[in-house]
Protein backbone atom coordinates (compact mmCIF):
# COMPACT_ATOMS: atom_id res chain seq x y z
CA UNK A 1 0.00 0.00 0.00
CA UNK A 2 1.31 3.46 -0.86
CA UNK A 3 2.65 5.83 1.78
CA UNK A 4 1.08 8.71 -0.10
CA UNK A 5 -1.49 10.61 1.89
CA UNK A 6 -4.30 12.94 0.84
CA UNK A 7 -1.77 15.61 -0.19
CA UNK A 8 0.10 15.22 -3.48
CA UNK A 9 3.46 16.24 -2.03
CA UNK A 10 3.53 14.12 1.09
CA UNK A 11 2.89 10.77 2.70
CA UNK A 12 1.24 9.72 5.93
CA UNK A 13 2.37 7.28 8.64
CA UNK A 14 -1.25 6.81 9.77
CA UNK A 15 -4.10 5.18 7.89
CA UNK A 16 -7.55 3.79 8.68
CA UNK A 17 -8.13 0.51 6.86
CA UNK A 18 -11.14 -1.81 7.18
CA UNK A 19 -12.14 -0.70 10.66
CA UNK A 20 -8.65 -0.62 12.19
CA UNK A 21 -5.79 1.83 12.59
CA UNK A 22 -2.55 1.07 10.78
CA UNK A 23 0.68 2.80 11.79
CA UNK A 24 4.00 2.87 9.96
CA UNK A 25 6.40 1.36 12.50
CA UNK A 26 8.96 4.12 12.96
CA UNK A 27 11.16 1.90 15.13
CA UNK A 28 12.01 -0.12 12.01
CA UNK A 29 12.96 2.79 9.75
CA UNK A 30 15.04 3.32 7.71
CA UNK A 31 15.74 -0.39 7.17
CA UNK A 32 12.19 -1.74 6.93
CA UNK A 33 8.86 -0.14 6.06
CA UNK A 34 6.39 -2.21 8.06
CA UNK A 35 2.93 -1.44 9.42
CA UNK A 36 1.41 -2.23 12.79
CA UNK A 37 -2.33 -2.91 12.74
CA UNK A 38 -4.29 -1.81 15.83
CA UNK A 39 -7.81 -3.12 16.26
CA UNK A 40 -8.25 -2.09 19.91
CA UNK A 41 -7.60 1.12 21.81
CA UNK A 42 -5.09 -0.64 24.06
CA UNK A 43 -3.01 -1.57 21.01
CA UNK A 44 -3.01 2.11 19.99
CA UNK A 45 -1.90 3.12 23.50
CA UNK A 46 0.93 0.59 23.36
CA UNK A 47 1.97 1.87 19.93
CA UNK A 48 2.14 5.45 21.21
CA UNK A 49 4.02 4.48 24.37
CA UNK A 50 6.49 2.26 22.48
CA UNK A 51 7.08 4.91 19.78
CA UNK A 52 5.69 2.94 16.87
CA UNK A 53 4.14 6.34 16.19
CA UNK A 54 5.77 9.53 17.52
CA UNK A 55 5.68 13.27 17.00
CA UNK A 56 3.15 15.46 18.81
CA UNK A 57 0.55 15.86 16.03
CA UNK A 58 0.78 12.19 14.98
CA UNK A 59 0.32 11.06 18.58
CA UNK A 60 -2.83 13.16 18.83
CA UNK A 61 -4.22 11.74 15.58
CA UNK A 62 -3.46 8.16 16.63
CA UNK A 63 -5.08 8.66 20.05
CA UNK A 64 -8.20 10.06 18.39
CA UNK A 65 -8.51 6.95 16.25
CA UNK A 66 -7.87 4.87 19.38
CA UNK A 67 -10.87 6.41 21.13
CA UNK A 68 -12.95 5.76 18.01
CA UNK A 69 -11.94 2.09 18.26
CA UNK A 70 -13.10 2.04 21.89
CA UNK A 71 -16.49 3.44 20.87
CA UNK A 72 -16.82 0.82 18.13
CA UNK A 73 -16.68 -1.88 20.81
CA UNK A 74 -19.39 -0.29 22.95
CA UNK A 75 -21.72 2.40 21.65
CA UNK A 76 -23.39 3.03 25.00
CA UNK A 77 -20.74 2.32 27.66
CA UNK A 78 -18.32 4.56 29.54
CA UNK A 79 -15.21 5.52 27.55
CA UNK A 80 -13.40 6.72 30.67
CA UNK A 81 -10.94 3.83 30.81
CA UNK A 82 -9.94 4.27 27.16
CA UNK A 83 -9.67 8.04 27.52
CA UNK A 84 -7.47 7.74 30.62
CA UNK A 85 -5.36 4.96 29.14
CA UNK A 86 -4.62 6.88 25.96
CA UNK A 87 -4.00 10.13 27.85
CA UNK A 88 -1.45 8.42 30.11
CA UNK A 89 0.82 7.28 27.28
CA UNK A 90 3.04 10.37 26.88
CA UNK A 91 2.73 13.45 29.12
CA UNK A 92 4.61 16.23 27.29
CA UNK A 93 2.92 16.49 23.88
CA UNK A 94 -0.22 18.56 24.41
CA UNK A 95 -1.72 17.54 21.04
CA UNK A 96 -2.58 14.20 22.64
CA UNK A 97 -4.91 15.83 25.17
CA UNK A 98 -6.21 18.36 22.65
CA UNK A 99 -7.32 15.59 20.30
CA UNK A 100 -8.88 13.46 23.04
CA UNK A 101 -10.78 16.47 24.38
CA UNK A 102 -12.23 17.09 20.93
CA UNK A 103 -13.47 13.53 20.70
CA UNK A 104 -14.86 13.64 24.21
CA UNK A 105 -17.06 16.55 23.12
CA UNK A 106 -18.85 14.31 20.59
CA UNK A 107 -18.84 11.10 22.65
CA UNK A 108 -22.37 11.08 24.08
CA UNK A 109 -23.71 7.50 24.15
CA UNK A 110 -25.88 6.45 21.24
CA UNK A 111 -26.03 4.01 18.35
CA UNK A 112 -24.05 6.37 16.11
CA UNK A 113 -21.31 7.18 18.64
CA UNK A 114 -18.63 5.15 16.88
CA UNK A 115 -19.38 6.90 13.58
CA UNK A 116 -19.27 10.32 15.27
CA UNK A 117 -15.90 9.64 16.90
CA UNK A 118 -14.40 8.18 13.74
CA UNK A 119 -15.57 11.18 11.73
CA UNK A 120 -13.96 13.55 14.26
CA UNK A 121 -10.71 11.57 14.24
CA UNK A 122 -10.62 11.72 10.45
CA UNK A 123 -11.36 15.42 10.60
CA UNK A 124 -8.43 15.97 12.97
CA UNK A 125 -6.21 13.96 10.61
CA UNK A 126 -7.20 16.04 7.61
CA UNK A 127 -6.93 19.32 9.51
CA UNK A 128 -3.39 18.47 10.58
CA UNK A 129 -2.23 17.97 7.00
CA UNK A 130 -3.82 21.27 6.04
CA UNK A 131 -2.16 23.05 8.99
CA UNK A 132 1.24 21.64 8.07
CA UNK A 133 0.92 22.79 4.47
CA UNK A 134 -0.04 26.27 5.66
CA UNK A 135 2.90 26.35 8.08
CA UNK A 136 5.17 25.47 5.19
CA UNK A 137 3.80 28.33 3.12
CA UNK A 138 4.14 30.83 5.99
CA UNK A 139 7.58 29.68 7.09
CA UNK A 140 9.42 29.13 3.81
CA UNK A 141 9.91 32.89 3.10
CA UNK A 142 11.75 33.21 6.44
CA UNK A 143 14.67 31.30 4.95
CA UNK A 144 17.19 33.04 2.68
CA UNK A 145 17.87 31.93 -0.89
CA UNK A 146 20.21 28.96 -0.90
CA UNK A 147 19.60 28.35 2.80
CA UNK A 148 21.62 25.83 4.74
CA UNK A 149 19.27 24.71 7.47
CA UNK A 150 19.96 22.72 10.62
CA UNK A 151 17.11 20.72 12.14
CA UNK A 152 16.77 18.49 15.20
CA UNK A 153 14.77 15.30 15.77
CA UNK A 154 12.02 14.59 13.24
CA UNK A 155 9.22 17.08 12.69
CA UNK A 156 8.18 15.85 9.27
CA UNK A 157 5.39 13.85 7.68
CA UNK A 158 6.29 10.95 9.98
CA UNK A 159 5.46 13.10 13.00
CA UNK A 160 2.22 14.58 11.66
CA UNK A 161 -0.71 13.90 9.37
CA UNK A 162 1.57 14.69 6.43
CA UNK A 163 4.05 17.31 5.09
CA UNK A 164 5.42 18.12 8.55
CA UNK A 165 5.97 21.16 10.76
CA UNK A 166 9.69 22.01 10.69
CA UNK A 167 10.21 19.74 7.68
CA UNK A 168 7.05 21.21 6.19
CA UNK A 169 8.82 24.58 6.10
CA UNK A 170 11.89 22.92 4.62
CA UNK A 171 9.81 21.01 2.03
CA UNK A 172 7.99 24.18 0.98
CA UNK A 173 11.23 26.17 0.84
CA UNK A 174 12.87 23.45 -1.25
CA UNK A 175 9.95 23.54 -3.69
CA UNK A 176 10.63 27.29 -4.03
CA UNK A 177 14.32 26.64 -4.71
CA UNK A 178 15.45 28.18 -1.44
CA UNK A 179 17.25 25.17 0.17
CA UNK A 180 20.80 24.19 -0.69
CA UNK A 181 21.37 21.72 2.16
CA UNK A 182 19.85 20.40 5.36
CA UNK A 183 21.97 19.28 8.31
CA UNK A 184 20.05 16.74 10.38
CA UNK A 185 21.18 16.20 13.95
CA UNK A 186 21.27 12.46 14.68
CA UNK A 187 19.22 13.24 17.85
CA UNK A 188 20.42 10.86 20.51
CA UNK A 189 19.31 8.64 22.06
CA UNK A 190 16.46 7.50 19.77
CA UNK A 191 18.18 8.78 16.60
CA UNK A 192 15.08 10.32 15.03
CA UNK A 193 17.22 12.64 12.92
CA UNK A 194 19.58 10.00 11.59
CA UNK A 195 16.89 7.38 11.03
CA UNK A 196 13.75 9.36 10.18
CA UNK A 197 14.55 12.91 9.05
CA UNK A 198 17.32 11.70 6.75
CA UNK A 199 14.99 9.01 5.35
CA UNK A 200 12.19 11.52 4.67
CA UNK A 201 14.35 14.19 3.06
CA UNK A 202 16.33 11.74 0.95
CA UNK A 203 13.16 10.10 -0.42
CA UNK A 204 11.92 13.57 -1.39
CA UNK A 205 15.15 14.54 -3.15
CA UNK A 206 16.11 17.22 -0.60
CA UNK A 207 19.89 17.34 0.00
CA UNK A 208 20.61 16.22 3.56
CA UNK A 209 23.63 15.26 5.61
CA UNK A 210 23.51 13.74 9.08
CA UNK A 211 25.73 15.15 11.83
CA UNK A 212 26.16 14.02 15.41
CA UNK A 213 24.50 16.21 18.02
CA UNK A 214 27.79 17.60 19.28
CA UNK A 215 28.84 18.90 15.84
CA UNK A 216 26.31 21.73 15.59
CA UNK A 217 28.53 24.41 17.14
CA UNK A 218 31.35 23.51 14.77
CA UNK A 219 29.24 23.95 11.66
CA UNK A 220 27.70 27.17 12.93
CA UNK A 221 31.17 28.51 13.68
CA UNK A 222 32.31 27.56 10.18
CA UNK A 223 29.48 29.63 8.68
CA UNK A 224 27.76 26.55 7.28
CA UNK A 225 24.35 27.15 8.89
CA UNK A 226 21.95 29.96 7.95
CA UNK A 227 19.01 29.03 10.19
CA UNK A 228 17.79 26.45 12.69
CA UNK A 229 14.24 25.13 12.18
CA UNK A 230 12.65 22.79 14.73
CA UNK A 231 9.24 21.49 15.69
CA UNK A 232 7.62 21.51 19.11
CA UNK A 233 5.56 19.27 21.38
CA UNK A 234 4.11 22.06 23.53
CA UNK A 235 4.21 25.85 23.43
CA UNK A 236 3.48 27.57 26.73
CA UNK A 237 1.41 30.75 26.87
CA UNK A 238 4.54 32.93 27.15
CA UNK A 239 6.26 31.32 24.14
CA UNK A 240 8.53 28.88 25.98
CA UNK A 241 8.87 25.80 23.79
CA UNK A 242 9.19 22.12 24.72
CA UNK A 243 10.86 19.98 22.08
CA UNK A 244 13.14 16.97 21.80
CA UNK A 245 16.04 16.94 24.25
CA UNK A 246 18.94 18.92 22.79
CA UNK A 247 16.80 21.69 21.31
CA UNK A 248 17.60 24.11 24.14
CA UNK A 249 21.32 23.73 23.49
CA UNK A 250 20.83 24.42 19.79
CA UNK A 251 18.88 27.59 20.61
CA UNK A 252 21.77 28.83 22.77
CA UNK A 253 24.24 28.07 19.97
CA UNK A 254 22.06 29.82 17.39
CA UNK A 255 21.76 32.88 19.62
CA UNK A 256 25.54 33.01 20.10
CA UNK A 257 26.16 32.82 16.36
CA UNK A 258 23.42 35.31 15.44
CA UNK A 259 21.31 32.74 13.60
CA UNK A 260 17.51 32.70 13.41
CA UNK A 261 15.92 30.00 15.56
CA UNK A 262 12.51 29.16 14.07
CA UNK A 263 9.91 26.96 15.75
CA UNK A 264 7.05 25.40 13.78
CA UNK A 265 3.92 24.04 15.45
CA UNK A 266 0.18 23.96 14.77
CA UNK A 267 -2.17 25.82 17.08
CA UNK A 268 -3.06 22.43 18.60
CA UNK A 269 0.43 22.52 20.15
CA UNK A 270 -0.19 25.84 21.92
CA UNK A 271 -1.19 25.34 25.55
CA UNK A 272 -2.55 28.60 26.92
CA UNK A 273 -3.29 26.88 30.25
CA UNK A 274 0.44 26.37 30.82
CA UNK A 275 1.89 29.78 31.73
CA UNK A 276 5.54 29.02 31.03
CA UNK A 277 8.03 26.25 30.39
CA UNK A 278 8.55 25.48 34.07
CA UNK A 279 5.01 24.07 34.17
CA UNK A 280 5.49 21.68 31.23
CA UNK A 281 5.81 18.04 32.36
CA UNK A 282 8.94 16.39 30.97
CA UNK A 283 8.63 12.74 30.03
CA UNK A 284 11.31 10.39 31.34
CA UNK A 285 12.03 7.57 28.90
CA UNK A 286 13.43 4.08 29.68
CA UNK A 287 17.14 3.77 30.53
CA UNK A 288 17.65 1.25 27.74
CA UNK A 289 17.31 3.94 25.09
CA UNK A 290 20.56 5.42 26.43
CA UNK A 291 22.37 2.29 27.59
CA UNK A 292 21.91 0.33 24.36
CA UNK A 293 21.94 0.71 20.60
CA UNK A 294 19.94 -2.21 19.34
CA UNK A 295 21.15 -5.20 21.31
CA UNK A 296 24.55 -3.70 22.05
CA UNK A 297 25.14 -2.30 25.55
CA UNK A 298 27.17 0.95 25.59
CA UNK A 299 27.00 1.77 29.30
CA UNK A 300 28.44 -0.40 32.11
CA UNK A 301 25.67 -2.31 33.88
CA UNK A 302 26.37 -0.71 37.24
CA UNK A 303 26.08 2.86 35.89
CA UNK A 304 22.77 4.70 35.88
CA UNK A 305 21.60 7.22 33.30
CA UNK A 306 19.19 10.12 32.92
CA UNK A 307 16.86 10.06 29.92
CA UNK A 308 14.52 13.07 29.72
CA UNK A 309 12.79 13.02 26.33
CA UNK A 310 12.38 16.79 26.08
CA UNK A 311 13.81 20.10 27.20
CA UNK A 312 12.37 23.62 27.26
CA UNK A 313 13.74 26.50 25.20
CA UNK A 314 12.99 29.91 26.74
CA UNK A 315 10.96 32.26 24.57
CA UNK A 316 13.81 34.78 24.63
CA UNK A 317 15.88 32.47 22.41
CA UNK A 318 13.13 31.97 19.81
CA UNK A 319 13.24 34.20 16.72
CA UNK A 320 9.84 33.22 15.33
CA UNK A 321 7.00 30.78 15.94
CA UNK A 322 5.18 29.61 12.82
CA UNK A 323 1.65 28.22 13.05
CA UNK A 324 -0.94 27.60 10.35
CA UNK A 325 -2.23 31.10 11.16
CA UNK A 326 1.03 32.85 10.29
CA UNK A 327 4.35 33.98 11.76
CA UNK A 328 4.72 35.30 15.31
CA UNK A 329 7.60 37.41 16.60
CA UNK A 330 8.40 38.10 20.27
CA UNK A 331 6.81 38.93 22.59
CA UNK A 332 4.59 35.96 21.89
CA UNK A 333 1.78 36.01 24.48
CA UNK A 334 -0.84 38.05 22.61
CA UNK A 335 -0.06 36.49 19.25
CA UNK A 336 -0.32 32.92 20.55
CA UNK A 337 -3.70 33.63 22.10
CA UNK A 338 -4.89 35.27 18.89
CA UNK A 339 -3.79 32.31 16.76
CA UNK A 340 -5.61 29.86 19.02
CA UNK A 341 -8.77 31.98 18.89
CA UNK A 342 -8.58 32.25 15.10
CA UNK A 343 -8.16 28.49 14.69
CA UNK A 344 -11.11 27.83 17.00
CA UNK A 345 -13.29 30.26 15.07
CA UNK A 346 -12.38 28.62 11.78
CA UNK A 347 -13.37 25.17 13.09
CA UNK A 348 -16.70 26.53 14.32
CA UNK A 349 -17.56 27.92 10.91
CA UNK A 350 -17.06 24.47 9.33
CA UNK A 351 -19.14 22.57 11.91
Amino acid sequence: MSLLGPGEDTFTPIRWVDGALELLDQRQLPVDETWVRCGHWRAVADAIRDMVVRGAPAIGIAAAYGLALAAAEDSEGDLGEAFAGLAATRPTAVNLFWALDRLQCVSAPGPDRAERLLAEAQRIHGEDLMMCQRMGAHGAPLLPEGARVLTHCNAGALATGGHGTALGIIRSAHAMGRISQVLADETRPFLQGARLTAWELHRDGIPVRVITDNMAAHFMGQGMVDAVVVGTDRIAANGDVANKIGTYGLAILAHHHGLPFIVAGPTSTIDLQTPDGAAIPIEQRPDREVTHVGSTRLVPEAVGVYNPAFDVTPAGLVTAIVTEQGVLRPPFEAGLAAHVAAASAQRETTD
